[in-house]
């Protein structure tokens, strides 16, 4: 419970504003669940290779895809950034929510998500890296919102909803990111 809250403390203080879009959830849409790894992510290796899915990271002035998939993909950075204690992409992705708990006086995102990276396991962390996200489980209630439960993660071990929770993903400013 307390990764749980670390990670939702952390999701809440750090990264891009929420835009003024709100969006509602419903529908299961499916995707394979394989993993990938977005094109322009961060320097650090990856366990996870790229696969023939387009990337969730905007390029130039491309736009992340707007579609469940691009979700998925996005959150699975997110998931592979935890394992790696890659900071910045961690913040980057949870921005919204991260600023969102920094301004309910929980400190920034760099800083409170390293104690998160503290309270994970070893071998949890490890697991984290090569994650993946069923999409079966993905509900998509707009086009510009994704409901990410806890039972979507796919990894060599199990996560409880006290451990990682259930995520909220919103298009804002051309790409996915944590707002719940």
């Amino acid at each position: 419970m307390v990764v749980s809250a670390c990670v939702a403390l952390a999701a809440c203080a750090c990264g891009p504003e929420k835009s003024g879009k709100d969006s509602s959830s419903a529908g299961k849409p499916s995707q394979s669940p394989s993993s990938s790894q977005p094109a322009k992510e961060s320097a650090t290796p990856s366990a996870t290779p790229p696969s023939a899915k387009p990337s969730a990271e905007p390029t130039g002035d491309q736009p992340a895809p707007r579609t469940k998939a691009g979700a998925i993909q996005r959150y699975e950075q997110f998931l592979h950034a935890v394992g790696r204690e890659d900071i910045k992409t961690v913040c980057e992705v949870a921005g919204p929510a991260a600023k969102q708990a920094e301004d309910e006086g929980f400190g920034p995102c760099t800083s409170t998500f390293v104690v998160t990276f503290q309270m994970i396991p070893p071998a949890k962390k490890k697991a984290l890296r090569t994650a993946t996200v069923d999409p079966l489980r993905v509900t998509m209630p707009t086009p510009d919102k994704a409901e990410i439960p806890t039972a979507a993660i796919r990894a060599s071990v199990t996560f409880s909803e006290d451990e990682l929770g259930d995520s909220t993903l919103e298009y804002l400013k051309n790409n996915w990111f944590i707002t719940d």
